[in-house]
């Protein structure tokens, strides 16, 4: 174990979860001396020496044998690492970063919220509901206020169950929730502003990254995925490849206030237009366990439950998610509808989300009713968890996230019911 010595609320988050950059630097993690690891994984297999002219000396070949991954660079900073290969989607260097602990192997891997895009308005920054950081990452990314968006990362909040384990924050830059695989040309509409060139290789990105981090790595006794809106369907859709890519004994997943709902005739038109921009397709069919979802992405709760029956699935999200249900909805239907009947295609298709996961016994919701902050999007988002109360059940996010955290217990489900007098039209 590296514990043991072998390896050793603001105005600003609206925009966060919804397509603005970080602000402010008050108390985020500090980025490491350099601020920058700039390594990218070695090559997985050693040779015998070879000579300084680079010729073979007739006794050196290739052994098979994994390196061993390198130290730290720190503990409780983050370190930037940038994979060859890897991009934003304007084509710039896509970066993620580690936050080391020595006090544990577990593993919390936070996908970042911020969107999404599909057509020339949303990717180009035109509309309101486009997709986060359209310029690329910056190094440093997380010395603002996203660093510290969630009381996960922060080390000193009470009770955080996760502050003794190592942090992988995954930045979103590809305006497809983490997913995509393709590079897509836009044409403005008018007529007037030349294309645009967008790599939606949010899934490229990913695959790269879990398997830098199955060397450094090497074996993980806990992880756990989580992320908020964006980063909570990235969560849900990449669970997959990192608990299949690394060396994981035990996985759980909290995708909060992203819901990847089953199809309907409310989400099915969001599914058709994400696939035709984003090419999910091409992802989905070099996976056999797949093929149950390439009809209906919303299958992937149950076929993720399935494919992990020891894990723990759990998934958050308000009854009155006024953000991520307008993504869902309100651009695909004329003319645009009001927020109550979004509110009522959300709850419509949370009650067939329900109805999957009661299916499954390692499947599990937590549904608050309304929070009077940021439209009831996101729950674990904040410098706490106020707001996140079912009082009528005497839990909160927090006391949920410890709940699917506990393996000694059967997995529950808690459902709000209608508070009168919140969130009234």
């Amino acid at each position: 174990m590296r514990g043991m010595g072998s390896r050793g609320i603001g105005l600003c988050l609206g925009a966060i979860v919804a397509a603005g950059p970080a602000c402010g630097d008050d108390g985020s993690a500090p980025m490491g001396e350099e601020g920058s690891t700039g390594t990218a994984p070695a090559t997985s297999t050693t040779t015998d020496a070879v000579d300084s002219t680079g010729s073979d000396d007739g006794g050196s070949e290739t052994t098979g044998v994994p390196l061993p991954p390198p130290e730290p660079p720190s503990y409780f900073q983050w370190e930037k690492v940038e994979l060859p290969g890897t991009v934003c989607g304007n084509g710039s260097q896509y970066k993620f970063f580690v936050n080391y602990s020595d006090r544990s192997d577990d593993v919390m891997m936070i996908f970042e919220p911020g969107g999404g895009c599909w057509d020339f308005e949303s990717c180009s920054g035109k509309t309101d509901l486009g997709a986060a950081n359209p310029d690329g990452i910056s190094d440093d990314h997380l010395n603002g206020f996203l660093g510290v968006h969630t009381p996960l990362l922060n080390r000193d909040f009470p009770g955080n169950p996760v502050a003794d384990w190592n942090f992988v924050f995954v930045p979103y830059c590809t305006g497809d929730v983490h997913t995509g695989r393709a590079v897509t040309v836009y044409s403005d509409p008018e007529g007037v502003e030349p294309d645009l060139e967008f790599h939606h290789v949010g899934h490229d990105n990913v695959v790269a990254m879990v398997d830098y981090l199955d060397w450094i790595f090497p074996q993980v006794p806990q992880m756990l995925v989580t992320g908020c809106s964006a980063g909570g369907a990235g969560a849900t859709a990449n669970y997959y490849f990192v608990r299949s890519g690394m060396n994981i004994e035990q996985g759980y997943l909290l995708a909060d206030s992203g819901p990847i709902f089953p199809n309907s005739e409310f989400s099915a038109p969001l599914h058709d237009k994400i696939n035709e921009s984003w090419k999910v397709d091409t992802v989905l069919a070099e996976v056999p366990a797949f093929e149950m979802i390439t009809d209906d992405f919303g299958l992937i709760n149950q076929m993720l439950a399935d494919q992990f029956p020891d894990d723990r699935l759990g998934f958050a999200f308000f009854r009155r998610d006024y953000n991520y249900s307008r993504y869902s909805y309100e651009r695909f239907y004329e003319p645009t509808p009001t927020k109550e009947e979004i509110m009522a295609m959300w709850w419509d298709d949370t009650q067939k989300l329900m109805t999957q996961f009661d299916t499954r016994d390692n499947l599990s919701y937590y549904i608050p009713y309304w929070r009077a902050f940021n439209d009831s999007h996101c729950t674990i988002v904040g410098l706490t968890y106020a707001g996140t109360e079912i009082q009528e059940a005497d839990m909160d996010i927090g006391l949920y996230l410890d709940h699917v955290l506990d393996d000694e217990v059967p997995l529950q489900s808690w459902l709000e019911s209608v508070q009168p007098g919140e969130d009234e039209p």
